[in-house]
């Protein structure tokens, strides 16, 4: 696809389709590109969300469907943040509008129907997928390190998210469900919701990935999906990757950042709270403030769709990138589903 004119992307007139709880951050990260690019409409079914969501962050118009939004707001770009079910049909409309997409992950609930959207609308419009795990500060820095050969070759990797969000507290509420209620009733919840971003990471770290092993399971009762998840992956290289997660550890927070250690022949790499190191020949230490890589994350990621429209360079995760992802997400769920 050919680029946008500098001057045509410096003011792009973006249409926001779903006004739920991730867009605030999606908002946010807008505004720190507003030289570049406004949100100037919005649409959700829930209208009064929306006009929240107007009142709050200046949006001009507000729609209560997309098909009028797009017929209506004069956009030159659309960032979609509705629930997974709809990614589908959203980028479609969009496409039949020309218009270049921004979509939250999953592209769709399932790996076939991704495929089938991605076959469908190739060379009719550009599509990104919001994936804004990878563009954390510490995941970019460990990333450069590695193109450094800081620490050799990756022989081990593990990374781990465990958290006690699952755990009743003594009002009997559980702190995953409160901070994202639907998460409750998702039947693909843990792998599809959040490990999906760590799978994408670790793919941008090392390289595509195959399974090697899978084993979900469900210890909440008020969550319809899963709640673990140990996964086993090995890249092209040989390595050894590990997956752990589990919203069910006692002792642990609530809310817990990512730990990662990559084991290189030379050296290692870790990321544990807010330090990252890398040691061996080269050591270095670097402190991070993690709400702020948390809300940077959404800024890069936008930026990056917007370096790219201007420059029609293909985008880091683009459609053909983000179905190596949910191909393991599918595995996983086809062989994880036990015990």
């Amino acid at each position: 696809m050919d680029a946008i004119p500098e001057h045509q992307v410096r003011s792009m007139r973006i249409g926001l389709i779903g006004a739920g709880w991730v867009t605030q951050h999606h908002l946010t990260a807008w505004r720190t590109h507003a030289a570049r690019a406004r949100v100037v409409a919005i649409t959700d079914p829930n209208t009064s969300q929306a006009q929240l969501r107007a009142g709050a962050f200046g949006i001009d118009q507000i729609f209560s469907n997309a098909q009028q939004m797009l017929e209506r707001g004069e956009l030159d770009a659309v960032d979609v943040a509705a629930p997974r079910e709809t990614h589908a049909q959203m980028v479609r409309l969009a496409a039949q509008h020309g218009l270049p997409v921004l979509c939250q992950k999953p592209l769709a609930p399932t790996y076939e129907e991704a495929c089938a959207l991605v076959a469908e609308i190739q060379g009719r419009t550009r599509l990104m997928v919001h994936e804004n795990w990878r563009f954390r500060p510490y995941y970019r820095q460990a990333s450069r390190w590695l193109q450094e050969q800081r620490i050799g070759q990756v022989v081990q990797a593990q990374m781990s998210f465990l958290t006690s969000g699952l755990i009743a507290d003594e009002q009997g509420r559980y702190a995953t469900i409160d901070r994202q209620p639907f998460m409750a009733t998702l039947s693909r919840a843990l792998v599809m919701e959040i490990l999906i971003h760590h799978i994408d990471t670790l793919r941008f770290l090392l390289g595509n990935l195959q399974l090697v092993h899978a084993r979900l399971g469900k210890g909440c009762d008020a969550m319809a999906g899963e709640d673990r998840a140990s996964l086993v992956f090995e890249n092209a290289s040989g390595a050894t990757v590990i997956l752990l997660s589990n919203l069910r550890v006692w002792g642990e927070p609530a809310a817990k950042p990512d730990e990662l250690l990559l084991v290189g022949e030379r050296g290692c790499i870790r990321l544990s709270g807010n330090s990252l190191s890398c040691q061996g020949d080269r050591p270095e230490q670097i402190q991070y403030d993690l709400a702020a890589c948390y809300t940077d994350s959404y800024a890069a990621a936008i930026g990056h769709f917007l370096d790219r429209l201007s420059d029609g360079q293909q985008f880091e995760t683009d459609p053909r990138d983000n179905l190596q992802t949910l191909r393991l997400v599918e595995e996983i769920y086809s062989v994880g589903l036990r015990g």
